[in-house]
């Protein structure tokens, strides 16, 4: 009787089913491998392309304040006074709840999405808009904005609009596919656009979930429906919108 041996590890012979399986998993990996080697140098061009940007707009930022203090120290040499540029956009924020408001008012505010009390938006100022903000004035204070203003606003309360959701701001890349169709990739490009008005300005706007501020720091005067220049928090208080919307974000 001849003698028999039972198989081993070595002399096994392996399915081709599971031979056919280890070959897709190792096929698999390795395209799972070349795409994370590939989204690593997209993610770090791209990273390259928002720095680059972010300094080109530093310096935009300073060469506009530098060309300012210029001209005003030309105007006080020559005993002129200087006039500074008409603002191109405005922080809106509504002051005054639902009661007592005439329909045509309740009606701009709602087109401007000031919706609940404390919200903020930004206007572009056009005449049109301007006279919309003349006939919602004893409900609203609104002014111009700095640069620093904007951009504590994007950064600590900003939301975006995605699919109807309110989404924060928490990636560039939230922003990117939103807004990459107009050019804007990151947050320090949606902010210049803000600032500068640019021609993607209405975009990037209605991507900006409106600003739910808290109330002012040592509150609101006694009578905030009166005009800010009768001491009161109502209407066009020029850069004076600075300071309340520090004590509000």
């Amino acid at each position: 009787m001849p003698a028999t041996t039972a198989p081993t590890k070595t002399n096994t012979p392996v399915p081709e089913s599971i031979l056919k399986k280890r070959k897709t998993a190792d096929q698999n990996k390795a395209e799972r491998d070349a795409a994370r080697v590939e989204r690593k140098k997209a993610s770090k061009a791209k990273r390259d392309v928002i720095f680059k940007r972010a300094e080109k707009y530093v310096q935009e930022y300073r060469a506009a304040e530098r060309e300012e203090i210029r001209l005003r120290r030309a105007a006080k040499q020559a005993g002129d006074f200087y006039v500074p540029a008409e603002a191109k956009v405005a922080f809106v924020i509504r002051i005054k709840g639902i009661n007592k408001i005439a329909p045509k008012p309740r009606k701009i505010m709602q087109l401007l999405r000031l919706i609940q009390i404390n919200n903020g938006v930004f206007v572009k100022l056009t005449k049109a808009t301007q006279q919309m903000l003349t006939l919602i004035e004893p409900y609203v204070a609104y002014g111009e904005p700095n640069l620093k203003t904007v951009r504590e606003l994007i950064y600590k309360r900003g939301y975006g609009k995605v699919d109807g959701q309110r989404i924060p701001l928490s990636d560039n890349a939230i922003i990117e596919q939103a807004l990459g169709k107009y050019g804007i990739i990151s947050i320090e490009d949606l902010i210049h656009e803000i600032i500068t008005v640019g021609p993607n300005f209405k975009q990037a706007n209605n991507f900006l979930w409106p600003f739910k501020l808290s109330n002012p720091l040592g509150g609101w005067s006694a009578k905030k429906a009166r005009h800010f220049v009768e001491n009161g928090d109502a209407g066009n208080r020029g850069d004076h919108i600075n300071k309340l919307v520090r004590r509000m974000n």
